[in-house]
């Protein structure tokens, strides 16, 4: 197998590992809607679902939320040929966006909705998985505009 996919996959696997682990352990120890403050008014662990997208928009639109994860990573698979061996900061970043797309698509297909618990009062509750799909983009972007 080339390195690329190497660090492709085992970039997204890990991340998937940790959003997964993560989302468990909140499940399984707070309840629906629980807070616990990290740091008073800055960060909470605030365990909800969360059937939209990022931002609240696409309320229970579960199907399309599931289409567009699937056409994101047939994307990824389809453009994958196309990255260069020596390009491993856009193998990394491709990796965090899979491996966040996955993750959120996992709880998507078996919950029919997202585990979000990162809490910091001033922004949306999110999950690992937003947090490297969030960082792959911003790298791609960054990554592409200074090409």
């Amino acid at each position: 197998m080339e390195r690329k996919y190497f660090i492709v996959f085992s970039t997204a696997l890990i991340i998937i590992l940790i959003d997964q682990i993560t989302k468990f352990l909140i499940k399984t120890s707070f309840q629906l809607n629980q807070t616990l403050p990290i740091i008073n008014n800055i960060f909470h662990l605030t365990y909800i679902h969360n059937f939209g997208a990022g931002f609240g928009i696409l309320q229970h639109q579960r199907f399309i939320l599931v289409f567009v994860s699937i056409i994101v990573v047939g994307f990824i698979f389809y453009y994958l040929d196309k990255i260069k061996e020596k390009e491993r900061l856009l193998q990394l970043l491709i990796g965090f966006i899979l491996g966040g797309t996955v993750g959120n698509l996992i709880d998507r297909i078996i919950y029919g909705y997202v585990i979000d618990f990162l809490d910091f009062r001033i922004w949306p509750v999110f999950n690992f998985a937003d947090s490297f799909v969030t960082i792959g983009v911003i790298g791609l972007v960054i990554y592409f505009w200074r090409r």
